[in-house]
């Protein structure tokens, strides 16, 4: 069982908090991780395959159960409060909502009966950056409501579920891979997801390697039509080849028959091409603990998304610049939905520190921009931890 002494600050925050709001102590305490992408972007709505990792960051939720169908929670990073009725969903209240909210419809839609609940929630996935905390909030949503409605907690239905209040209910297109890397996690790997299929595959992170995230302190701002844009351009390049989307165009294909394509759907489709090939060997050859391939393709990734995609950004193609001058530094890439946020590095674990100094400094000397860089460890996925004496999660 877990305590509070051996909480991050974050998951304390969130207890703290419940305690001020509800004049009691949680009986729950929920966690959803963010995450960071090592490679395969812009892939997971062409069914394609993503390679990501849950990360130290992440969205907790201290709840106790209520007796009726009634959620009512507190936003510790807004320091604002909003209801959610579980028989009836109507938007409305603050925006940050929507996503608990909606996150509850889904799960109310696919036929479950909910009991809610009084909760705290705090989070240190930053927003905007491309680590998914929608995403982290969306997942710990339902954590908490499977856990107080006594639901058993399958990963993938969960992370489907997630995707539809994103796609239905906020109004956002995006794919499963954030969702699915938030509630299927697993400690010191990465996920190769295959984004069609929704089968998972672990994969070790190499021995004597450490993930750098590296915030460029932009971002993204309004993109929904750029990231739409896109969207149709894949679908367009897909019915060109007659097939359901990219993923099934091999490299050889595509090399025979891209020259039909208009310029722009040329590249974008190329991208999502060798984007997928890229993805799956990088998957290999972490099995095979090659760090300088992964690093590599890594390299080639940035590239393509800089080129042919068009979703790189001054900030991010600057910081990446800068890492891979490194020494240590095997690879470098942005990495989320682009145009601000964050790129991601494979660093040798002893050269991480100075790594992170010398980017730091770098970057700000360059740039206007003040950048936030950590070292992450790949976590485990969604999970509910009993306080006070409580058993464990229901499975």
């Amino acid at each position: 069982m877990i305590t509070p002494r051996t909480l991050p600050a974050t998951a304390r925050a969130a207890i703290a908090a419940f305690t001020a709001q509800f004049g009691t102590t949680p009986t729950w305490l929920i966690r959803a991780p963010g995450r960071v992408n090592l490679i395969g972007e812009h892939t997971d709505y062409n069914d394609g395959f993503v390679l990501p990792l849950a990360i130290d960051r992440a969205v907790w939720i201290a709840l106790r159960p209520r007796d009726d169908a009634r959620v009512n929670v507190f936003a510790v990073d807004k320091a604002e409060r909003g209801t959610i009725d579980l028989r009836h969903f109507a938007r409305g209240g603050p925006s940050w909502l929507e996503y608990l909210r909606g996150s509850a419809w889904a799960l109310a839609e696919s036929g479950a009966a909910l009991v809610g609940w009084d909760g705290a929630m705090a989070g240190d996935v930053p927003l905007g950056a491309g680590l998914s905390s929608s995403a982290a909030v969306e997942l710990a949503t339902l954590r908490a409501l499977t856990t107080t409605s006594q639901l058993p907690w399958s990963p993938a239905t969960m992370a489907t579920l997630g995707q539809r209040a994103e796609n239905r209910w906020v109004g956002v297109n995006c794919g499963i891979m954030d969702q699915m890397i938030s509630a299927a996690g697993e400690a010191d790997h990465a996920l190769l997801i295959d984004c069609r299929s929704l089968a998972l595959t672990s994969v070790p992170l190499p021995a004597g390697y450490v993930v750098v995230v590296m915030d460029t302190g932009t971002r993204r701002g309004l993109v929904d039509s750029a990231y739409n844009e896109r969207r149709h351009q894949c679908e367009a390049a897909a019915r060109h080849f007659g097939v359901t989307a990219l993923r099934d165009i091999t490299e050889a294909t595509f090399g025979t028959q891209a020259d039909a394509l208009d310029p722009l759907t040329r590249r974008r489709a190329r991208h999502v091409i060798t984007e997928n090939a890229r993805t799956v060997a990088a998957a290999e050859r972490l099995r095979a603990g090659d760090a300088a391939a992964v690093g590599a393709l890594m390299d080639a990734s940035h590239q393509s998304l800089r080129d042919d995609f068009e979703v790189s950004s001054p900030a991010l193609n600057q910081i990446v610049e800068i890492a891979r001058r490194q020494p240590g530094c095997v690879g470098a890439r942005m990495t989320g939905a682009g145009f601000g946020g964050c790129a991601v590095a494979l660093v040798e674990a002893a050269a991480a520190s100075a790594f992170t100094a010398r980017v730091d400094a770098e970057y700000r000397a360059s740039t206007s921009w003040t950048p936030s860089l950590y070292v992450t460890t790949a976590q485990a996925g969604a999970s509910a931890h009993g306080l006070g004496g409580l058993p464990a999660a229901h499975p």
